[in-house]
């Protein structure tokens, strides 16, 4: 009985393949039975064939179905799932050039769980042959614009819907160059490793771990992309990078390509060696002890080092900042955040003779004083940017720093420097006309106010100022064309405050407790957010009244003109200058009113 079937449906498809290639081309056949109506695979037909068949025909087709002696419960099923033995098989219908998603008549509902890397329906080239139709009547292009905004997870549900879906979901995963993806707790390397490979032309990875991060993944990683430029590894608090050093420095190796690396959690390194002809950005964060670090990477152009906040770090920065500077000679920007950091380590760093260093970023040393900022003016003139938050630097060493980037530098940060004055802060912004930013965070600081401020990235440190007499109620007058972003949360030891910065938009004066409300003055007609948290009721008032009314203070907004013998001064009249005024105002008042930011 199955060799008879077998051979039977073997010359109906022959059959049906002369009469009807001439007139619509060749086609493939059906996954369902065409007696039962049940899918073929792993499907052995028991409907006999009628002896009255022609062997060499087709079966005529019925037009209507006969009825089906089913329960009303089983009625309601598809009919791929209704048995053969309730009913007789239903009739073969004409294959259909515009398909319909889920369609019960090329599509098995037992199926729909397939996954991706299955092999591909019989209609899957069929839907762009005929004006590009996928499903649902949307076409190729517009699906593709659809699919590509989706993330991760609700592409690979969408590509279960049909088969057009699945093949455009296919192209999309395999036209990826940029992938961010978030690893949860409870999922394995098997999950990264499935969702990588299909990406082939994948050049830039960001990851955010949840889970615990090993060798395992970079071996993974390695793996699935080979051609990977950028990688970038962040983790959450409950996470823990358990990558040494090694291991890091034989992925560095194997992976010609990678230009940029940026990862978290660095604390089991111990020690490393990078080798590296194409690496050119480095960020390492969370370094603890690290007993060695050589850096053999003639093209890297900017290194980030950002140590643990404990104070029984044992790393030699000094030996590590001299291999800088004789293996790494193209460095342009240098950020170190770390409470070792001395003037021994700022001396070899200008010993390296960088010439093309940017930017220099030293964070967090308090033993960084006067004479580090001299040696650091006298063998880099050229910097664009300047932190030395977190030293000890005083008035002194800000003047050093106008005298010899007046020119230059664009941002300087001085956040938790309690060595300085409001007095030395209006002398930068008075000297350093192409000045942008500026943050003075903690600065002007109350010694005896008891509350700091968490802005997130800043340690415990030691904020007492070294003069016996540190001035409490400071004012500040901040006059600058070019000054874009000013910092000044945590100033306590403010008391008055004025700003006149045409081009400021970012003003940050959270938890200024002692500044007045009578002694507050701004004057910045393109300020966008004020931050204010932790500022008084009263505080907070007088600054939504200043950047959101402009005109308020005005009394008379007509002006005034000689007579014509000049002895007095009369009011201009209304149809000359009025329309001009209410012009003017109507522009102003189009201006995007700025926030005040209150937590």
């Amino acid at each position: 009985m199955v060799a008879g079937w077998s051979q039977g449906r073997g010359r109906a498809v022959k059959v049906r393949s002369s009469s009807y290639e001439v007139e619509h081309g060749k086609k493939r056949g059906s996954y369902n039975c065409g007696r039962c109506g049940l899918p073929k695979k792993g499907h052995s037909c028991h409907v006999s064939n009628p002896s009255s068949d022609p062997p060499d025909s087709l079966p005529a087709p019925s037009s209507t179905p006969a009825p089906a002696t089913v329960p009303p419960a089983a009625a309601l099923q598809s009919s791929s799932s209704l048995s053969s033995a309730t009913r007789p098989p239903p009739p073969r219908h004409p294959i259909s050039h515009l398909r319909r998603a889920l369609s019960f008549d090329d599509f098995d509902v037992r199926s729909a769980g397939v996954e991706e890397d299955d092999e591909e329906g019989p209609d899957s080239d069929r839907d762009e042959e005929v004006g590009g139709d996928v499903g649902g009547g949307l076409t190729s292009s517009c699906l593709w614009e659809v699919l590509r905004r989706l993330p991760p997870a609700e592409l690979s549900s969408a590509a279960q819907v049909c088969k057009g879906w699945r093949e455009t979901s296919r192209r999309l995963w395999r036209a990826v160059e940029e992938l961010r993806l978030r690893v949860p707790a409870t999922a394995q390397v098997g999950f990264v490793g499935s969702v990588l490979q299909k990406c082939p032309g994948l050049v830039r990875l960001s990851l955010r771990l949840e889970r615990d991060v090993d060798s395992t993944m970079l071996a993974c990683i390695a793996f699935s992309c080979p051609n990977l430029e950028s990688m970038e590894i962040s983790k959450s608090a409950t996470a823990i990078n358990r990558i040494t050093g090694d291991e890091l420095g034989r992925f560095v190796a194997d992976k010609r390509c990678l230009t940029c690396l940026k990862m978290e959690g660095c604390t089991n390194l111990g020690g490393f060696i990078l080798n590296s002809s194409s690496l050119s950005t480095l960020w390492l964060s969370d370094l603890y002890s690290l007993s060695k670090m050589v850096f053999n990477s003639p093209n890297l152009k900017e290194i980030s080092l950002a140590f643990s906040h404990q104070t029984n770090d044992c790393t030699d920065l000094t030996t590590i900042v001299e291999g800088l500077g004789r293996s790494c000679p193209r460095l342009q920007n240098i950020h170190i955040a770390s409470l070792r950091l001395s003037h021994a380590v700022v001396l070899a760093l200008t010993a390296a003779n960088l010439r093309g260093l940017r930017m220099l970023s030293l964070v967090l040393g308090s033993e960084i004083t006067d004479a580090s900022v001299a040696a650091i003016a006298s063998s880099y003139s050229n910097l664009e940017l300047l932190d030395l938050s977190g030293s000890s630097i005083s008035d002194s060493g800000i003047g050093m720093i106008c005298n010899v980037f007046p020119r230059k530098l664009s941002r300087l940060l001085l956040a938790l420097c309690p060595n300085i004055t409001s007095s030395g802060v209006q002398f930068a912004t008075a000297q350093l006309p192409l000045l942008e930013l500026m943050d003075c965070g903690m600065t002007i600081c109350d010694p005896n106010d008891q509350k700091q401020p968490d802005e997130g990235a800043i340690c415990d440190v030691d904020r007492r100022p070294s003069k016996k007499l540190h001035l409490m109620y400071q004012k500040l007058i901040v006059k600058h064309d070019r000054l874009k972003r000013l910092s000044l949360w945590g100033c306590s030891g403010l008391d008055a405050l004025y700003l006149n910065c045409p081009e400021l938009y970012d003003l940050n004066l959270n938890s200024c407790n002692n500044l007045h409300p009578d002694r507050l003055l701004i004057q910045c007609p393109n300020l966008e957010s004020v931050h204010a948290s932790g500022c008084q009721e009263l505080l907070i008032g007088a600054i939504e009244s200043q950047v959101n009314n402009e005109f308020s203070h005005l009394e008379n907004h007509f002006p005034f003109k000689c007579s014509a013998d000049g002895s007095k001064r009369i009011l201009v009249p209304n149809m000359l200058c009025q329309q001009r005024f209410y012009d003017d105002k109507k522009r102003s008042t189009m201006k995007r009113p700025c926030n005040v930011l209150v937590d």
